[in-house]
């Protein structure tokens, strides 16, 4: 199987400027497409690269002065972008499925296709050579394409180089709910993101086990964390807030309590939901104060009608927004705020008391986590402490609250009577353990 039976050219060096015009560019996608998924699904990989390379890469060396590249003819009428949208969903056609079959040593290569020698635009290219070069170049430094590198990343290797490798599982969060992105590739973030987020939770779980164990080797499993040590007694700390006074029962009673009120009174009952119990309550009134003049201007020509289950979910949005990046573009001025005094944890407990009333938010504060990450990937790691802080506990405490792992924390001894009332987290072990999936 060749790339010849997609009836585009690859070896006619004479192949009139004025036919490209009249092909069909979203016919030719089509069978593009058609033929990139018959056979990754049938050959070896390196036969697959072979024939990506041969349609998008080969005869870009030509010194043809009327040379048009094969399948650039159908591009070459002012259709980069379209150029663009078929490289993209060739390569995610591909790499979905080398995904889902364990070929992902792969991808890498798939990924190095773009840096090939043929690229470098030569003084002796002929001009329609240079173009098609300087739009896979243009290409090449795109957001698409370190998006498409996101794929080739191991695991392992995610931690290393620029601080916001850390947190890839975002960055493919916020491709897989794209809707401009083809389907391709949303499904192969979507499947990466969770691959990444389980091995997280797997690997916190079996290092809180280990770290607890004097006979154990602490070094067979690390710290997913970077927080260290203080990542155990953040856990402990979190996993104590149980019983009664939990941010489940909590969540579950305001969700009971709020049936059937107007938008206005909804608002108001949110804003005292999210932060009771808040500690330091004289040191954050001054933000909570502005939260709740920013959500009561939200949507006014509603206040007198009763929230219904899609208006409730777009107003948890709104909050998340108004704690995180309103714009899409630059953090929000209460994120600023909490974080520059100190308050990723209070932050981090108010967004879990958001989703706990409204998990189908959740994919919304995870791309607007994404988006934070985007803002602030421009700056060096030590002028963003505070913003990498606030991922970190975010990972544990959403980690913690994940559905198919439970924690409980169990005291070993006995504390002594004293007259200072703090409590000593040294006495108390954590378990963890996988949830039992129970579906109706």
């Amino acid at each position: 199987m060749t790339a010849n039976r997609l009836s585009i050219s690859q070896e006619n060096p004479h192949c009139a400027t004025s036919n490209s015009s009249q092909i069909d560019v979203q016919t030719t996608q089509e069978e593009v497409y058609s033929f990139f998924v018959e056979i990754v699904n049938k050959l070896p990989p390196e036969d697959v690269l072979r024939e990506f390379k041969s349609l998008f890469i080969d005869g870009l060396d030509s010194e043809y002065s009327d040379y048009i590249p094969g399948i650039y003819s159908v591009f070459l009428d002012e259709h980069e972008q379209e150029l663009y949208n078929t490289l993209k969903r060739c390569c995610y056609i591909i790499v979905n499925n080398w995904k889902s079959n364990r070929k992902d040593k792969y991808i890498q290569d798939l990924v190095n296709l773009f840096v090939n020698e043929n690229l470098k635009i030569k003084d002796n290219n002929p001009p329609v050579v240079k173009t098609c070069k300087i739009w896979l170049e243009n290409f090449s430094k795109s957001k698409d394409y370190k998006d498409l590198k996101l794929f080739a990343t191991k695991y392992e290797e995610s931690s290393k180089g620029h601080w916001a490798n850390r947190y890839t599982s975002y960055l493919l969060i916020d491709q897989s709910v794209n809707n401009k992105n083809p389907k391709e590739q949303q499904e192969a973030a979507r499947r990466l993101s969770k691959q990444i987020k389980d091995k997280f939770k797997f690997e916190l779980a079996m290092y809180i086990a280990r770290s607890q164990s004097a006979v154990s080797n602490t070094t067979r499993y690390k710290n997913p964390s970077i927080l260290g040590d203080q990542a155990l007694r953040l856990i402990k700390a979190i996993v104590l807030k149980r019983g009664v006074f939990s941010h489940d029962n909590i969540a579950h009673i305001f969700i009971k309590q709020t049936e059937n009120q107007t938008l206005k009174e909804f608002k108001i009952n949110l804003e005292k939901y999210l932060f009771i119990s808040v500690e330091n309550q004289k040191s954050v009134e001054t933000w909570r104060q502005q939260f709740a003049h920013s959500l009561s201007l939200w949507k006014t020509d509603y206040n007198q009608e009763i929230v219904t289950k899609e208006f409730f979910l777009r107003t948890c949005n709104r909050v998340i927004d108004y704690f995180t990046i309103e714009n899409a573009k630059e953090p929000s001025e209460l994120f600023i705020l909490l974080i520059n005094q100190g308050h990723a944890l209070t932050l981090v407990i108010i967004l879990l008391k958001i989703i706990l009333i409204c998990r189908n938010s959740r994919r919304h504060l995870e791309t607007r986590i994404a988006h934070l990450i985007r803002f602030y990937e421009n700056y060096s790691e030590e002028e963003c402490k505070g913003v990498i802080n606030f991922i970190e506990i975010f990972n544990i405490t959403f980690a913690i609250y994940a559905e198919n792992v439970e924690y409980n924390l169990i005291k070993m001894e006995e504390e002594e009577q004293s007259s200072n009332q703090q409590l000593n987290l040294d006495s108390y072990r954590v378990f963890s353990q996988m949830k039992v999936d129970r579906q109706k």
